[in-house]
């Protein structure tokens, strides 16, 4: 298998930039999903309320961060990774043009299922690509902050300029969703031919059968042999920040609600316009909320990249995955509170608003809680989940992402019921608990990584 010694070869770039306009279509979906349910239909929208528009959307996430569990198990055992990835990236097209003819909830269901299907042959199948590409396992904490750096390129896109289309009146709703199809077409094509010319071998059979990994001391075939105690115990650990990662996910995702709903403004009667969207004459699309996310985290991406290889290069080494787990658990509880507080002073003001410049402060401790730890998944399952289950474990990572989507409309309508500055307060506070938590038992959790 050709494999580089230092840097980056340029399949790792064919690899990431596929992972730009696959994020693209998705986060520009992502958003005007929930703004399109529960606009009326005299605005081009399907007139549902909120609550109903936030289950639709979570189904729409949700799924695509369960189903890569299968498709890892596939790529483990049965078909090559680069197979799956170009069949992924073709049921994805086919999904967003569903949604392109939709003015129903059941061709959403069309885009849901077909969505969920690709994004499970696709998503960690792609990075299992990547982490074959490598090596020095000093490399890959480098390598994947920078990939994260190229998704949300895909992000900042979608919601700063192609989902403005359709809250500005430019295009239609569906219209936009065709744009997703085109995306994705585009990317299916651009997999299949460049990177068939760039990726060596990498991918071009199961994952069992390449028994390149970094905790092993010495190269043997094991794909047969059962899991040692070692293997087991780093496969836990894998598994415990996977759920540890699931409460960050679960407030993460949830706050989209609130600054759609409680903070944005829309055609709909569950929009309460608590901010003020205007600087100067220039209104901002409540699109950019999402925007900001996307451009801290291009930005971060590569300074956390190399923050991460010089702690490694301590002698007592990089911050542990389980600390920086904590960490962001710890920022976006912090993005509550500081959300409640938005909310009091809205409240006091005399218009009834806050600056929309509160959602940007929530939005940057958003993301940067996100950037301190989940650029990292899947460069921790490369160094240490064992070759025979790495794309079942890669899989199993986004399962975080589908907890955290199946909870938080429950959550998200429970706080409706309570006075949102104690609510959201609250939630913010346990947040915060709970990293504390995790930190402090972060030494006995990282013991589990080092066991060979």
């Amino acid at each position: 298998m050709e494999t580089v010694k230092k840097g980056r070869p340029f399949g790792f770039y064919v690899c990431a930039l596929g992972f730009t306009f696959e994020r693209m279509a998705f986060y520009t979906t992502k958003y005007l999903l929930a703004i399109w349910i529960a606009t009326k239909v005299s605005g081009g929208g399907l007139g549902l309320t909120d609550t109903k528009a936030a289950a639709m959307s979570a189904s729409f996430v949700a799924w695509t961060y369960i189903t890569p569990l299968i498709g890892g198990y596939i790529a483990d055992h049965w078909v090559n990774p680069r197979i799956c990835v170009a069949l992924g990236l073709i049921l994805m097209a086919g999904a967003y043009a569903c949604v392109w003819q939709a003015h129903s909830l059941g061709m959403v269901w069309a885009l849901i299922i077909l969505n969920a299907v690709g994004t499970g042959l696709f998503k960690g199948n792609m990075s299992g690509i990547v982490g074959l590409l490598f090596d020095d396992p000093t490399e890959l904490d480098m390598a994947f902050s920078i990939q994260y750096s190229f998704v949300n390129i895909g992000s900042f896109i979608g919601t700063t300029f192609i989902a403005v289309l359709a809250t500005k009146g430019v295009m239609s709703f569906n219209g936009v969703f065709g744009i997703c199809a085109l995306f994705l077409a585009v990317d299916a094509i651009w997999f299949i031919l460049v990177g068939n010319m760039t990726l060596g071998e990498a991918g071009k059979t199961p994952f069992k059968k390449d028994m390149r990994e970094f905790v092993a001391k010495e190269k043997k075939d094991t794909s047969n042999a059962p899991l040692t105690s070692g293997d087991k115990k780093r496969v836990f650990a894998i598994i415990m920040v996977t759920l540890f990662s699931a409460v960050f996910w679960m407030v993460w995702y949830m706050a989209y609600m609130p600054a759609y709903y409680v903070f944005g403004y829309g055609d709909g009667a569950d929009f309460q316009n608590k901010a003020n969207w205007y600087i100067g004459s220039f209104q901002v699309p409540t699109s950019w909320f999402d925007s900001i996310n996307a451009l801290v985290c291009i930005v971060l991406g590569p300074v956390l990249a190399l923050v991460w290889r010089k702690l490694a290069a301590r002698p007592q080494g990089d911050m542990s995955m389980f600390k920086k787990t904590a960490l962001g658990c710890a920022l976006v509880g912090v993005s509550y509170v500081v959300m409640a507080l938005a909310y009091k002073l809205a409240e006091g003001s005399s218009t009834g608003k806050c600056s929309v410049l509160w959602l940007a402060l929530v939005c940057l401790l958003m993301s940067v809680g996100e950037m301190v730890f989940s650029p990292l998944g899947n460069s921790f399952i490369n160094k240490l989940a064992p070759a025979k289950v790495l794309g079942l474990l890669l899989g199993f990572w986004p399962i975080a992402v589908f907890i955290a989507q199946r909870v938080y409309p429950s959550v998200y309508a429970f706080l409706k019921t309570k006075p949102f500055v104690s609510g959201y307060g609250i939630t913010g506070l346990i947040v915060i608990g709970f990293g504390v938590i995790l930190w402090l038992f972060s030494g006995k959790l990282d013991a589990m990584e080092k066991e060979q």
